[in-house]
């Protein structure tokens, strides 16, 4: 018999039997089904976690202060003072890998213009944090370098702060009340977005100068950041500045460190990690109903098989190959897969696009995932249904013709 009239019959055996071959199915559809929005939810989520990582700038590192230790307890990073503004400018200044160095200080605070205002973090820098962040400023200019070196009462807004404050009017050149303390806006960063620890635009940025001396009156640095001139150069900047720091602290050999530096490539490296992990946890824990429906398939298979003994008999005696019979059940098999594989993908698009929609989560539908899906449930058809057909095929034909 010719491969297209055993399609076609095992075709007529499926549809003969609508309901236990769409019930058959179920447990393929479902399969599919939840392999692709769970690696549709896995791979949204990754997606999500590295452009936000991306959005706190690239080939970062973030220098703190160290942990104080009074009477024996420990006051976790960023307790001791140990960072000064002349810290940042050294590193500026003898790290030629360093693209740039932003020093970095920040308060919160409320925020007045006119009867409206907005509490709000004041974040004190100077123009190089907007290259490390890689954040432009959409309307009107940042501040320079002399601003910064005068202590200027000048500041850009984020967006979050501009519309609270502002609504749809221009705030270019209008002064908001810090502290009893008028400053000037010269300039609204575009929209960031969230990150990691909040709304990015929900923001102030003055001079570092200005919130130290008019608005905290500290002498130290909350951090430093530090932009590599390239992501292959970060290492080398990271042991640079150490040794710089060390020197500078007058810390000995043997001695631990007051500051503590934050490598944001180790950082995006351990979050994707992380997120490839439960992306790949997500997929196995969902193929598991694949391999329940192929336990369905197999059922449904040696079913069949028993109640068509006398036909398997007949067919044989008429000359029918044992090949023949093999060929025919893997078919029937293999169109409960492949048909229950091709509702699954739609099912598992639509779970997918619901998810989305419903629960505000990062989703991406990958064509990795649909054909990953798609193949394992054609896989499990044949696996699954081989049993059942070699059984089919090993009978002997005069058994079969006596079996009531």
């Amino acid at each position: 018999m010719d491969l297209i009239s055993t399609i076609e019959m095992s075709y007529k055996v499926l549809v003969q039997n609508k309901m236990r071959s769409i019930l058959t199915m179920l447990g393929i559809i479902i399969g599919v089904g939840a392999v692709i929005a769970m690696l549709s939810v896995g791979t949204g989520a990754k997606k999500a976690i590295m452009d936000r990582m991306s959005s706190l700038g690239n080939n970062i590192l973030q220098i703190f202060p160290g942990s104080a230790n009074e009477r024996g307890v420990h006051g976790g990073w960023g307790s001791r003072t140990s960072l000064k503004e002349v810290d940042a400018l050294a590193i500026k200044k003898e790290i030629t890998s360093a693209a740039y160095v932003a020093p970095m200080v920040s308060t919160q605070s409320q925020v007045i213009y006119g009867n409206q205002n907005w509490n709000t973090r004041i974040q004190g820098s100077n123009i190089d944090f907007l290259e490390i962040r890689d954040w432009k400023v959409e309307s009107g200019v940042p501040f320079n370098e002399q601003e910064v070196r005068d202590a200027a009462k000048v500041c850009i807004i984020g967006k979050t702060v501009a519309e609270n404050l502002f609504g749809s009017a221009d705030p270019i050149g209008k002064n908001v009340r810090v502290n009893k303390m008028q400053f000037k806006i010269v300039g609204v960063l575009e929209k960031k977005g969230s990150g990691f620890g909040g709304d990015q635009d929900d923001t102030i940025l003055a001079p570092y100068t200005t919130v130290m001396k008019r608005l905290t009156g500290v002498t130290f640095l909350n951090n430093i950041q530090v932009s590599a001139v390239s992501s292959d150069a970060i290492a080398l900047v990271q042991q640079q500045v150490t040794e710089l720091l060390r020197q500078r602290h007058r810390i000995g050999a043997g001695k631990d460190d007051d500051f503590q530096i934050m490598n944001m490539a180790d950082i995006m490296a351990a979050a994707t990690s992380m997120a490839t992990t439960m992306t790949m946890l997500l997929g196995s824990v969902a193929s598991v109903s694949l391999l329940v429906g192929g336990i369905g398939i197999m059922n449904i298979m040696l079913v069949s098989v028993t109640e068509r003994t006398r036909e398997i008999g007949i067919r044989m005696a008429v000359g029918a190959k044992r090949f023949d019979v093999l060929l025919q059940f893997i078919i029937e098999a293999l169109m409960l897969s492949l048909f229950g594989g091709i509702i699954g993908i739609c099912v598992g698009v639509i779970v997918s696009i619901l998810i989305a929609t419903l629960a505000k989560w990062a989703i991406f539908v990958s064509p990795g995932s649909i054909f990953l899906s798609f193949g394992f449930a054609i896989a499990i058809g044949v696996f699954f249904g081989y049993y059942p057909a070699r059984r089919a095929a090993d009978m002997d034909p005069i058994e079969a013709l006596r079996y009531e």
